[in-house]
This record gives structure tokens, sequence and C-alpha cells, in this order.
């Protein structure tokens, strides 16, 4: 009976608790949906970015380090499937060789993205010219795995790439392109309200 009690008692403050929470994770999501609206793939950015809500809250720097890690893991699973499918048997010459030479765009991506994710995280609380060198170093490195990503679905322009193997890479690294694409929107906000 005591602790049905004590239990009463408490219920009122788990419900204030739960809904401050809730309404903080609202706010959160707004703050989101609302920087990502800023972007390229504003659908892309907020499905990408939404799970890290409660860790970005309403951060600018949070949002645009949760987008470099996004961008950097799918990177990294693009790179892995493309090393995969270079191993595929029956081949043509001319896949073959856009999947050797889309390799290494993925690796210079991941590369180039690794550096930004550890610039950002690195640079403290640095200010005046020193936060602009750390964010210029990062801009140029997200803009450059951006330019990696379109020179790997380069590779398989043309009709004689068609089927199977460019369709599963166009997939795979456009969706990379676009998160690439909406980090370097979201880091260059951040910049410019620093």
């Amino acid at each position: 009976m005591a602790r049905a009690s004590v239990f009463l008692l408490l219920l009122p403050i788990f419900y204030f608790v739960g809904t401050a929470n809730s309404t903080a994770t609202t706010s959160d999501a707004n703050f989101i949906k609302t920087s990502c609206s800023a972007t390229t793939y504003p659908q892309v950015c907020i499905q990408s970015l939404s799970s890290y809500a409660t860790s970005i809250q309403q951060s600018p720097r949070q949002l645009a380090q949760a987008a470099l890690s996004v961008s950097l893991t799918r990177a990294q699973k693009a790179k892995t499937f493309v090393t995969k499918l270079a191993k595929f048997k029956g081949l043509k010459a001319r896949e073959y060789g856009a999947l050797k030479d889309c390799l290494e765009e993925m690796g210079d991506t991941v590369d180039r993205l690794s550096k930004s994710v550890k610039e950002l995280k690195n640079m403290g609380k640095s200010k005046g010219q020193d936060f602009v060198w750390h964010m210029s170093n990062v801009e140029t490195w997200v803009s450059a795995a951006l330019t990696d990503d379109n020179t790997c679905l380069d590779g398989f322009s043309g009709k004689a790439l068609d089927g199977k193997i460019k369709a599963s890479i166009r997939a795979q690294v456009l969706n990379v392109a676009q998160c690439t694409s909406n980090a370097l929107a979201l880091c260059n906000r951040f910049a410019s309200k620093h």
C-alpha cells in the first residue's frame, strides 16, 4: 500500500519530466528542420539528422558536426560497396575501369570527410583568424569531397555503362553526394554565424 501511494505521488513528477523532454525534443527537431531548409536536399537532411536531435539540441556547431559524421559514415559504406562490386566476375572492361576510378574517388572522399570531422571537433573554442582558418580547412575538404563524389558518378556517364552496376553505384554515391552537399551548407551556415 505504501509503495502504491509513493508511486501515485511521484506520477505527476514523472509526467512533468517526460513532457519537458518531449518539448525539448520538439524544439530540437524544429531547429534541425529549419536549418535543413537552407540546404539543397532538405528532406535528406532532416531524415539523416533527426535521430541526432538530442545531441545536436540547438547548436549550429553540433549540427555541422553531425552532418559531417553522417556524410562520412555514408561515404565509408559507399566505398565498401564499390570495393565489393569491383570484385564481381564478368565485369566489362569499362565497368571495371569506372569502378576502380570510383573507388579511388570514394577513398579520397572518406579521407577528406575524416579530416573535416577531426578539424571541426578539435578546433575547440577558436575565435577570430584561428576560427576562420579551421573553418576554411573544413569547407575546402568538404567541397573537395563533393567534387570526388561527382567525379565518381561522371565515370559512369554514357549509354555504354547503362545497367545494374551503374544504377547501384549511382544510388549509393548520389546519397553520399547529397549528404555531403548538405554538410557543406550547414558548415557554411555555422561559419557565417560565428
